[in-house]
């Protein structure tokens, strides 16, 4: 199969005459970029598997949903992160139709409940501190339904392009595959657009609600709290920036391509280059490498493993108190609040 038969019948990112969307070096380029992401990726989110799997210590419900995401980071890192790097550099998508549906399925399905994860993430966090349901624990169950939620979510609205509702294509300069966002078809538009809202602005919706949850509840505790050293408010700066953090990097990662997408699923004629489709898909994936980083390498527990264990068993001077993890709001009746 010629690729740039392929590419033509396969997406509307095309140059004129149906020349190459880059330059051979752009290509190579792209592919630099993309091997600097994933890389790291595949390490960091390796790392965090491994070190939980060797230490009873961080096997806790509360990091249950910090593993997933390490799992579901990683299964895009293999696929999408490593195919990328492959196919930008030999200048098209190598693995035909067939490969094309499968790579795009996959990393559709690691990508959406990474997504999802990040909001039960959230979720959790508000139900620890801000105690909606009053004195709830939250145990083991309660984190493993969580994680089976995440999976069973993207599997649910990932499928529906392998039975004829929406559909596989490629993307971008033509080296990666994800739901097909430029058919006029309407079954192919109402896909996209139930596709958005529920795996994209559902996320989206409960991350800030939790968020906003969370906040308002830790400034309620620092107006009523009144300690000399200011701890209660030290403790409510560091998990605001915390959470301002999480909240910037989700959309940096995942908005523009959502916005691209709705663009061309709302205006088909509009002309957007090559490069410019493509970016938006590698800030998604970059996410892989973010993810780790914010909420598990900031995190003392996991980062006094992780970090020796990436450093074949040194140990070097971390500062505790630079955790997220570590913050804890005591009012003055005494109950603790963790970040």
């Amino acid at each position: 199969m010629q690729p740039s038969v392929f590419y033509q019948n396969a997406s509307s990112y095309v140059g004129p005459q149906g020349e190459p969307p880059l330059s051979r070096a752009g290509f190579i380029l792209l592919s630099i970029i993309m091997g600097i992401f994933t890389g790291p990726a595949i390490v960091l989110n390796a790392t965090v598997i491994i070190v939980s799997l060797m230490h009873k210590q961080l096997r806790q419900p509360l990091n249950y949903a910090l593993v997933n995401m390490a799992v579901a980071d990683l299964g895009t890192a293999m696929t999408g992160g490593v195919l990328s790097v492959v196919n930008n550099a030999q200048g098209y998508f190598s693995l035909g139709r067939t490969g094309c549906v499968m790579e795009g399925f996959a990393v559709a399905l690691f990508g959406i409940t990474s997504l999802c994860t990040v909001a039960l993430i959230a979720v959790e966090r508000m139900f620890v501190i801000c105690k909606p349901l009053g004195q709830f624990t939250f145990q083991r169950k309660h984190a493993w339904g969580g994680i089976a939620l995440s999976w069973f979510w993207s599997l649910t609205w990932n499928l529906p392009p392998l039975f004829g509702w929406g559909r596989y294509e490629l993307e971008g300069v033509g080296t990666s595959c994800a739901p097909d966002w430029h058919s006029r078809d309407p079954i192919n538009v109402s896909y996209i657009l139930a596709y958005f809202a529920v795996c994209f602005a559902v996320p989206f919706v409960i991350i800030l609600a939790s968020y906003g949850k969370l906040m308002w509840t830790l400034h309620q505790v620092s107006k009523m709290a009144c300690l000399e050293a200011g701890a209660v408010a030290k403790g409510e700066m560091k998990v605001a920036s915390m959470v301002v953090l999480m909240v910037l990097t989700f959309l940096i990662s995942w908005m523009p391509y959502a916005s691209l997408a709705m663009l061309v699923v709302y205006n088909p004629d509009v002309e957007i280059h090559p490069l410019v489709g493509t970016v938006p898909v590698y800030l998604a994936k970059s996410s892989t490498v973010y993810n780790p980083i914010i909420y598990i390498y900031l995190n003392k527990q996991f980062r006094k493993y992780a970090v020796p264990f990436l450093l074949c068993g040194k140990e070097p001077l971390v500062d505790d108190d630079a955790s997220e993890a570590a913050t804890t709001v005591e009012p003055p009746s005494g109950k603790v609040y963790p970040a």
